[in-house]
Parts: C-alpha cells; sequence; structure tokens
C-alpha cells in the first residue's frame, strides 16, 4: 500500500540532500513536488495544497534549528502532518448498547457484507464480545446468503429472515433476537446500490432512525480514489456516520483516499481492510500508517500481531524442547501456521523498517511456505518427530511425495539443522553463540518454495 507515494515522497527529500541549512527556496522547491507526489496519489487538491502550506510554514519557523539536517526536518515534519491528516490518534468503536447496534452503509462492491463478517471475527476473538449478524439487505438477494457463508466460517450467529422485503423490520427484529439471546452486539448489513440514489439514502436513513445504532460505519474501496471520498461526504451529510472502513487498500499503491476522508468529510478512518482473509482487518493507526508511507516500517503492529497468536504455555514447552535440542518439524510446522495466521507475507515484512522498500517489486505469494508444508506433509508422523533419521532413501521418497526435488529436500533439512542450532544458542543467551549464529544466517540460502531475495 502507498508504495508509489512513498517512492515520489523520498524522491522529494532529496532535494535537500546535502543542503546546509533551510532557506525558503529549497523549501519551496522540496514542497512543490511532494504536493505534485500527493496529487499523483489522487489526493484531494485542498487538502494537498493546505497540507504543504502547514509543513513550509512549519519548516520556515524551525531555521534556527542547526542540529538537524534539512532532509531529516523535512521528513519529521511530513511524518508529523500526514498523522495529523489522517487523525492523529486511532478511534475505538461506542459499544456502550445494550446491545451495541452497528450499521453498515455503503455502495455495493465496496465490500461491505464481507467487512460485517470480519468486524463480528474481530469483536468475537478481540474484544471477547458475543456478536449476531443481521441480514438487512433485503435488494440483493445473494447478499444474505453470502453473510449467512460468513458467518457459518467464523462461528458467529445470524439473524435472517428469507424472502422479506421490509429491511427495517428486519433489523428491529434482529435487536429483539439479541437481548432475547444476551448477544451484546449486532452488526447491521444494509443494501448498497452502484451508484448513490435516492432510495438508497432513504431507505439507510430509515433503518438508522428505527434501530439507532451506536455506531453508523461507511464501508468505502479505497481503490475508487476521490469517488470514494465523494461518497463518504454524500453518506455523512444523510445519515451523520461516526467512521470509516478503507477496503482493499492493500491493493491501493497511491492511498489518496486514506489521506482525504478524515479532513474532507472529518471523520476517523476507524478500520482498513489489508487482505482478503477473514483476519485481514486492522484497527486504523494515523502515526503507523505515516510511518509506513515514509519507509519507516511499522514494528508495534507487526508485534501486536504476533503477541496475538503467542501462546505462553506453547512458548514454554518449545523453550525447553530448544534447550535439549528436540525442536523437531512438528514444532516448525506449528510455527509457520502461527506466521501464516498473522496476515500476507509482504504486508508483515514491510512492517520491518528498510524492508518494504527492498521487498516492493518482489512477488511474495500468500503461499510462499507451500514447497515447505508439503515436504513436512510428506513425512511420515516418526520422520517429523525424529528428523534425525531422515535418511537417503527416506529423502527420495519424500521428494517425490511432495513434487519436489532431492535438492529441495536436502536443503530444507540442512536449514532446519542450522535453524534448531541457532535457536539453541538463543536459548543460552551467551554471546559467542549469538556472534556464531550472525554467521550462519550470512551463510543461510532461500528455502523451498520461499522467494530469494
Amino acid at each position: 500500500m502507498f508504495e508509489n507515494l512513498s517512492d515520489r515522497l523520498e524522491r522529494s527529500f532529496k532535494i535537500l540532500k546535502g543542503e546546509g541549512k533551510i532557506t525558503e527556496i529549497n523549501v519551496a522547491e522540496t514542497l512543490k513536488d511532494v504536493r505534485r507526489a500527493l496529487l499523483d496519489a489522487d489526493v484531494n487538491y485542498k487538502v494537498a495544497k493546505s497540507f504543504t502550506d502547514t509543513v513550509k510554514q512549519k519548516a520556515l519557523g524551525m531555521n534556527v534549528l542547526t542540529a538537524i539536517k534539512p532532509g531529516q526536518l523535512m521528513v519529521k515534519l511530513v511524518h508529523d502532518e500526514l498523522a495529523t491528516l489522517m487523525g492523529v490518534e486511532a478511534k475505538d468503536l461506542n459499544l456502550n448498547g445494550k446491545p451495541a447496534v452497528i450499521m453498515m452503509a455503503g455502495l455495493n462492491g465496496a465490500g461491505k457484507t464481507t467487512m460485517s463478517g470480519k468486524l463480528a471475527k474481530l469483536l468475537k476473538e478481540k474484544r471477547n464480545k458475543r456478536p449476531l449478524l443481521a441480514a438487512c439487505d433485503t435488494f440483493r438477494p445473494a447478499a444474505m446468503e453470502q453473510l449467512r457463508v460468513l458467518a457459518e466460517q467464523i462461528d458467529v450467529p445470524i439473524y435472517m429472515e428469507p424472502g422479506a422485503t421490509d429491511p427495517v423490520q428486519v433489523a428491529q427484529n434482529a435487536i429483539k433476537e439479541a437481548k432475547a439471546k444476551a448477544y451484546d452486539v449486532v452488526i447491521v448489513d444494509t443494501a448498497g446500490r452502484q451508484s448513490i440514489d435516492e432510495e438508497l439514502m432513504k431507505q439507510a436513513e430509515n433503518i438508522k432512525a428505527a434501530v439507532m445504532p451506536d455506531e453508523t460505519l461507511l464501508v468505502v474501496d479505497s481503490m475508487t480514489g476521490q469517488d470514494a471520498v465523494n461518497t463518504a461526504k454524500t453518506f455523512n451529510e444523510r445519515l451523520e456516520i461516526d467512521g470509516v472502513i478503507l477496503t482493499k487498500l492493500d491493493g491501493d499503491t497511491r492511498g489518496g483516499a486514506a489521506l482525504s476522508i478524515r479532513t474532507v468529510v472529518d471523520k476517523p478512518i476507524k478500520f482498513i481492510g489489508t487482505g482478503e482473509k477473514m483476519e485481514a482487518l486492522d484497527v486504523f493507526h494515523p502515526e503507523r500508517m505515516a510511518d509506513r508511507i515514509l519507509g519507516m516500517g511499522d514494528v508495534v503492529s507487526l508485534v501486536e500481531r504476533a503477541q496475538e497468536q503467542f501462546d505462553l504455555e506453547e512458548a514454554k514447552r518449545l523453550q525447553k524442547k530448544i534447550a535439549k535440542n528436540k525442536f523437531d518439524f512438528n514444532d516448525f510446522l506449528g510455527q509457520i501456521q502461527q506466521i501464516k495466521k498473522m496476515g500476507n507475507i509482504k504486508d508483515l515484512a514491510s512492517m520491518i523498517p528498510g524492508v518494504g522498500k527492498a521487498i516492493k517489486d518482489v512477488d511474495i505469494d500468500d503461499d510462499a511456505f507451500k514447497g515447505i508444508e508439503a515436504i513436512i506433509y510428506s513425512m511420515t508422523p516418526k520422520e517429523r518427530s525424529n528428523p534425525e533419521i531422515i535418511n537417503q532413501s527416506r529423502k527420495n521418497r519424500i521428494a517425490k511425495g511432495s513434487g519436489t526435488n532431492i535438492q529441495e529436500v536436502n536443503r530444507l533439512i540442512k536449514q532446519f539443522d542450522q535453524m534448531r542450532k541457532m535457536m539453541r544458542m538463543i536459548s543460552g543467551h551467551n554471546m559467542g553463540g549469538m556472534a556464531k549464529m550472525a554467521g550462519m544466517m550470512g551463510k543461510m540460502k532461500g528455502m523451498p518454495g520461499m522467494p530469494r531475495m
């Protein structure tokens, strides 16, 4: 996400590289390029102009600072202003209702029904809520079935009335159901249209008036750029929305919608969709996003995702096995599954400072571990638990069963053995071991199925 904007901003800052101090001329030249970068990213023109005017004013007011290089100062100012532009800090949902009612609104194709399911999963797993999905899109028959399938997939109850024609009544009945069965959140999936029309807006207004939601969230497709901003503006004028969910942000290399909506509509972006999986819904943190736009990574979000998959008892069990050099392919496979649950591999890698730029042109498939998994799954239970018994004849069978070749099997086993040694060194907490580990890492090559970088 934001790849084009990140590249353009980096080139803009190079104008100040080597300059001894901030001057009105070099600041103007740099910010002229920054404004072009924002406009190319499909940021609203007024927003882009106001942004660069503010940065210029702050930069010229700080020219007395000599300890900071001009280029570094400009990056800091642009970073802070980007975070301010997107809302400064994350905004939480209002879930005080009993039950709390969340109304989802938006156009067809923006991902509203899918986001309803993702939000239900997030509230269930990360907030310990008992959500109920309400299928109130009576305009599109397939929408009810789509929501039913999603509800089954994430193991969340759904309220639906097949054949119903009055979405207001369905929504009211869903809330009665929630009260009767002690569900504490009702997510109301409403109808959309290909474009904004009076029928759509009137229906949405009627539902909101009837159920009085604690949160009215607008789902918009970030890849539509300024159209997304205009859609948000219209919906807000008619519905008074509480926040925005941006979908398909992982596929938008420009990101103009994310940078413009907060200012134009004066409503916070609360969540962003970062992939197709049901786990791919993140709370929107403006400052962290500013870090990513400027190539600084997002280590905090990466750690949070890792912690969500972290099991203390499992970690203790693995620590004991590592110390005894008993870490096996079953344990390794478990670690792979945890990494995959954290999200898109390329997105995870881009959260590490400096890595995002290095891998921007590298195609990293979500099935990057497929080759490794195929080899491990072709092993017998005894071989997975005792890697040392895997001899040449076993390797030949494993290669044939996994659809790989003997070289890939040998490479995985060799690297697995190196990794076990490194993990044991780390568990020993000694500096000599850490030095040896670093040396080994430098010699390791890509595993089967993983991209070579």
